[in-house]
């Protein structure tokens, strides 16, 4: 999961709200923004902060709004980068600990910082659970009603992948059993920055390809807001049966790999998947 969520991250960051680079989706490399600084292959928040919750989960800290703004602090300071919003890098330049996080955080934010790294916790046995730990994690950054839901439909959507809970089709249907939302209603256009857009063109995305090749072009065609929905769509998707694991090796291999690139993303994924409860799938 981490580190398909990672590539999509990556790929997309080079077409995040730069609609004149559409004609480069072609899966054929990582692209370079025309406005940003960011290597091309390099990862962003969406997947800092998704290391960050893999994390806590591996360590079986307690799943606490201190423990996980610690979670959330010493992943930046060990590996700072670009592509935070700038008033938030910008936060996390200037606290020292999960302490002053909560201290000092303004948690109302309806936009997708909460759903973009809640793809791990669909690893949690429950529906029940994972809605308890995404309204957890959500509520420290983006305490509204939207911001919440994104982040439990996002974690939802790998919990139903994960566990074997129905078919792809169906997805929609499920999130809607158990957040509020029209998550069945097919996304159509350009993602916006509120969180629940990006969560419905990932369902969107998901629901209608079939191998994982598709699903990174598909997602990151919507325009806007594509680094995330592609982050979120891959993380669910690389959980599911009836989609084809093809993303390209050249795109694998192309991935940043410093001290917390692809290798320690492929180990921290294998320690997080060897916590699925295979009682329950």
């Amino acid at each position: 999961m981490l580190i398909e969520l990672a590539i999509g991250d990556a790929y997309g960051a080079g077409f995040e709200y730069a609609d004149e680079m559409s004609a480069d989706n072609d899966l054929s490399r990582y692209v370079k923004h025309p406005r940003h600084r960011l290597i091309p292959g390099s990862y962003t928040d969406d997947t800092q902060m998704s290391i960050a919750i893999a994390e806590v989960i591996v360590s079986q800290a307690p799943w606490t709004p201190q423990v996980l703004a610690d979670s959330f602090v010493n992943c930046f300071k060990r590996d700072r980068r670009e592509g935070y919003a700038g008033g938030f890098y910008d936060f996390l330049l200037n606290i020292s600990d999960g302490k002053e996080f909560l201290a000092k955080i303004r948690p109302d934010s309806d936009k997708s910082g909460a759903a973009m790294r809640a793809g791990p916790i669909g690893i949690f046995s429950t529906p029940q659970k994972v809605i308890e730990a995404a309204t957890i994690q959500a509520a420290i950054t983006h305490n509204t009603p939207d911001g919440i839901n994104a982040a439990v439909a996002a974690a939802l959507m790998s919990h139903y992948f994960i566990y074997r809970l129905g078919t792809k089709r169906k997805l929609g249907q499920f999130l809607e059993g158990y957040v509020s939302g029209e998550w069945s209603k097919p996304w159509e256009g350009k993602v916006k920055s509120k969180g629940w857009m990006s969560v419905r063109a990932a369902i969107t995305a998901v629901t209608r390809n079939h191998s994982m090749s598709e699903l990174l072009r598909d997602g990151i065609a919507f325009t806007g807001d594509v680094d995330t929905v592609a982050t979120i769509a891959l993380a669910a998707g690389s959980c599911s049966e009836e989609i084809i694991q093809d993303i390209p090796m050249h795109l694998v291999n192309g991935l940043e790999n410093g001290v917390y690139g692809r290798d320690y993303l492929i180990e921290l994924d294998k320690q997080l998947m060897s916590l699925v409860d295979n009682k329950t799938s």
